[in-house]
């Protein structure tokens, strides 16, 4: 027996079929045939997005927006991290080459 490899699609072609699907203006068999998929992947992207839908009201802090401060910070950090490395390995290189 042959088995097809399953198809895994990306979560905006989900978005895409469950918006089409909640739009209503086509049947299930009509949707089925322009996405070429199974009539119950439609209720299956439907319910995610339902149950996902509070993720895009979410706080900023999930999403990211608003978070350029927070960024700015971490900038400065990494830069402060590299000066501290640098400065390790100069006086590494400085022990090694007295010795």
């Amino acid at each position: 027996m042959i088995t097809r490899k399953r198809r895994n699609h990306s979560p905006e072609f989900k978005a895409k079929v469950a918006l089409a699907f909640a739009k209503e203006d086509k049947t299930v068999a009509e949707l089925a045939h322009n996405y070429n998929l199974h009539a119950n992947q439609f209720s299956i992207c439907k319910k995610e997005l339902l149950e996902n839908a509070s993720l895009v009201f979410a706080s900023e802090s999930l999403t990211g927006k608003g978070s350029s401060e927070e960024r700015e910070n971490l900038h400065a950090k990494i830069g402060q991290l590299i000066i501290g490395n640098d400065l390790r390995r100069k006086c590494s290189v400085v022990r090694v080459g007295t010795v």
